[in-house]
C-alpha cells in the first residue's frame, strides 16, 4: 500500500470486515469511511462500535448532545429510546 495523504487516503480505516472494496478503502478520505455505517464499514476500535459520528437518524433531532453522540459507541446510542435518540430500527 501507498503511504497516506493528509486526507487519510492511501490505507483503508476499517477495523473489521468491511463490504467496501479494499481499493476504494485505499483512495477513501478517511473522513468518508468513517461516515459510513459500521454494518457496510467498521472503523472504531472495535467492529460495530465506530465513535467519533452520530449515528442518529436526525442528529440534530436527538436530546442527546451532538459532541456526546459523536464519542459515544454505536451500541450505546442504540440503547437510547429512540424518542429520545432516534438510531432507527433496534438490531
Amino acid at each position: 500500500m501507498q503511504s497516506t495523504n493528509e486526507y487519510g487516503q492511501g490505507k483503508s480505516h476499517a477495523s473489521g470486515e468491511s463490504k467496501v472494496p479494499g481499493k476504494v478503502q485505499e483512495a477513501a478520505p478517511r473522513g468518508l469511511e468513517e461516515a459510513l455505517p459500521d454494518k457496510l464499514h467498521p472503523t472504531g476500535k472495535e467492529p460495530g462500535q465506530s465513535t467519533n459520528k452520530s449515528h442518529a437518524v436526525d442528529p440534530d433531532a436527538s436530546i442527546v448532545p451532538k459532541k456526546l453522540q459523536e464519542k459515544l459507541p454505536e451500541s450505546v446510542e442504540r440503547a437510547v429510546p429512540n424518542i429520545i435518540h432516534d438510531t432507527g430500527p433496534k438490531k
